[in-house]
């Protein structure tokens, strides 16, 4: 019998407060920081059709009092290198799939 797909969905509210939800089809951790890489999830289907399909990798960062943050990754270097990661472990996850 076939696995079952079960998604990790992610609801992350932007700095106006609007919600967005993503698949995560990733996470990594080096020794300075953790990262995901997300997918957006559409219940429109043009929006589905309008979507590039880009994946978008962010930095978690947790404040003191627990609370957790997905942000941009400012730095050109980190970010090539946190994509670099995630375009190989990706690659090879979809390559034993099929």
């Amino acid at each position: 019998m076939a696995e079952e797909y079960n998604p990790d969905i992610v609801s992350v509210i932007d700095e106006t407060g609007e919600e967005h939800i993503f698949e995560e089809l990733d996470r990594i951790e080096t020794d300075d920081a953790r990262y995901v890489a997300l997918l957006p999830v559409y219940d429109d289907a043009e929006d589905i059709l309008d979507d590039d399909g880009e994946i978008i990798i962010l930095k978690v960062e947790e404040e003191k009092n627990g609370d957790t943050y997905l942000c941009p990754i400012e730095d050109a270097k980190e970010f090539d290198e946190i994509q670099s990661i995630f375009e190989e472990r990706l690659a090879d996850l979809f390559e034993e799939e099929e």
